[in-house]
């Protein structure tokens, strides 16, 4: 099968803006659907120091293997296989399998966002996937026969579709959907590692702590190296940085001291640089695309964190978007069937997430969104296989 636009000429060309996750495994799955595809990206490398760490679920596997990119991915981070929830005695209240435990190549994993970054750029350049770095988006315009990206170096790029995957903050969005902003969801997240943290934890697991104050969870590398995040109920951090300079160690460990758990050791054992950032989300029902512009990732259907699936879900939409224009014919065609696909999904997620972080530590049980059975999603698992057809609508919709 291969992309066709409307009439039966062939749609080859793609421009992807953003080489993040959502736009480097975008560009995997375009070129596996026959496009030829380039990426641009604003930051001058491959930001591999940028962001904290995260998890990708086995659904995010699952998409990763479509792309054939598991080993580029498994090179980096570490298996996660079970999941532990403590109270803030530090009494065990659950300990559960954390996804599909039964396929290694599906463990849920654990890797910092700016290594992912880069694994999926290095994977991309070993496909000759052409990523442009150091060049900012400034304007679109848009034809019957084509889409024309505008960067502030003066070049130009003609393509038969515009793939908007720069995050939370897309000029892509800004440019087609500029009433649609993202939305503080009650809390501050907090990052950081440790290599010095007392920890006796085994390796695959990642522990939550439903705190007095705070919801904090942690995972210990194979090398001994603790992960950690706390979330915290409060006013969102101001937009002017510098009007915030409270060290996020000093905002913490009086929160965390209240609780007789590893989290206040392991926070001040942190001797790196600690990342305080806003839980956000964007509004429901937001416009994703237009004739030859979509959006995906985060610059769609961005997530508070508290779902842990905001990297995992961009990697679905990297495979459904490179089969539903693969099989359905002409790029319109093929945008109307992928949101078709993906829109149900990306806002359960949403507000799911958002739910949570409103809702506030004490409402919602630490990790239960994070879990997931054992048996995979059998409408997802169709949905995201390479060889089975993506129809217009979803099955359940048809």
């Amino acid at each position: 099968m291969s992309a066709t636009d409307v009439g039966g000429t062939h749609a080859t060309r793609a421009v992807v803006v953003g080489g993040g996750i959502a736009g480097t495994a975008a560009a995997l799955g375009l070129r596996k659907a026959g496009y030829d595809v380039t990426v641009y990206e604003a930051h001058p490398d491959t930001a591999e120091d940028i962001g904290a760490f995260l998890t990708l679920g086995s659904n995010g596997m699952r998409a990763l293997a479509q792309l054939d990119a598991t080993d580029a991915v498994t090179a980096i981070g570490f298996p996660l296989t079970s999941l532990r929830l403590l109270d803030s005695r530090g009494t065990e209240q659950a300990h559960a399998p954390l996804g599909e435990v039964t396929d290694p190549g599906l463990h849920y994993r654990c890797l910092r966002r700016g290594e992912l970054n880069a694994a999926l750029q290095r994977e991309a350049a070993r496909r000759g996937l052409p990523v442009r770095h150091g060049v900012r988006l400034t304007g679109v315009s848009e034809g019957p026969g084509g889409v024309t990206a505008y960067f502030a170096d003066g070049t130009t790029a003609d393509a038969d579709l515009l793939v908007g995957a720069d995050g939370l903050g897309s000029t892509v969005r800004a440019l087609i959907a500029p009433e649609v902003q993202p939305g503080y969801a009650g809390q501050r997240i907090y990052y950081g590692y440790t290599a010095t943290a007392p920890s006796a934890d085994p390796t695959g697991l990642i522990t939550f702590v439903r705190g007095a104050e705070t919801t904090f969870g942690y995972a210990v590398s194979p090398a001994g190296e603790t992960y950690w995040f706390a979330r915290v109920d409060t006013e969102a951090l101001p937009a002017d940085a510098s009007a915030h300079e409270v060290d996020p160690r000093e905002e913490l460990l009086p929160l965390l001291a209240e609780d007789a758990t590893p989290a206040a050791d392991i926070v001040a054992a942190s001797v790196g640089p600690v990342l305080a950032t806003n839980a956000t989300d964007l509004p429901l029902g937001s416009m994703w695309h237009t004739g030859r512009v979509l959006l995906i990732g985060d610059a769609a259907h961005a997530a508070s964190p508290a779902t842990g699936q905001g990297a995992s879900m961009a990697l679905e939409d990297a495979v459904v978007l490179a089969k539903a224009l693969r099989d359905r014919p002409g790029v319109p065609a093929a945008l109307a069937a992928y949101e078709a696909h993906r829109r149900p999904r990306a806002e359960r997620n949403v507000a799911v997430s958002g739910g949570i972080s409103r809702a506030g530590h004490r409402s919602a049980r630490p990790g239960a969104a994070v879990a997931r059975p054992a048996d995979p999603d059998a409408a997802l698992v169709r949905q995201l296989a390479w060889d089975t057809p993506l129809s217009a609508t979803p099955p359940e919709e048809s």
